[in-house]
């Protein structure tokens, strides 16, 4: 069974850290590209960052997010990191992780084979 899992969200203050987790099981995770995309209530699902699947480990970052977020890949663990520093009221929203086997990590990058099922994530001003 395939399975994506999100945890680390919760409640922090602005200007605060949180680090997100996508577990993945059930399919070889080393061909999978791995991404994050957030929902906030009332907007579309929009894509926060990627990393290229199959050694290759390059990444992406959406504007708002660089500098801020970093996102790395533990393939002995079959898990995706989110590290995400100086948080911002504007960052509240249900995080996803989702993959898809080769991916093209870039700017237009939105999965087709699988989902996690969210993770809330909210920054207080």
């Amino acid at each position: 069974e395939v399975q994506l899992v999100e945890s680390g969200g919760g409640l922090v203050q602005a200007g605060g850290s949180l680090r997100l987790s996508c577990a993945a099981s059930g399919f070889t995770f080393d061909d999978y590209t791995i991404g994050w995309f957030r929902q906030a209530p009332g907007k579309e699902r929009e894509g926060v960052s990627c990393i290229t699947c199959c050694s290759d480990g390059s990444t992406y970052y959406a504007d708002s997010m660089k500098g801020r977020f970093t996102i790395s890949s533990d393939n002995a663990k079959n898990t995706v990191y989110l590290q995400m520093n100086s948080l911002k009221p504007e960052d509240t929203a249900v995080y996803y992780c989702a993959a898809e086997e080769y991916g093209a990590c870039s700017s237009t990058y939105f999965p087709n084979d699988y989902w996690g099922q969210g993770t809330q994530v909210t920054v207080s001003s």
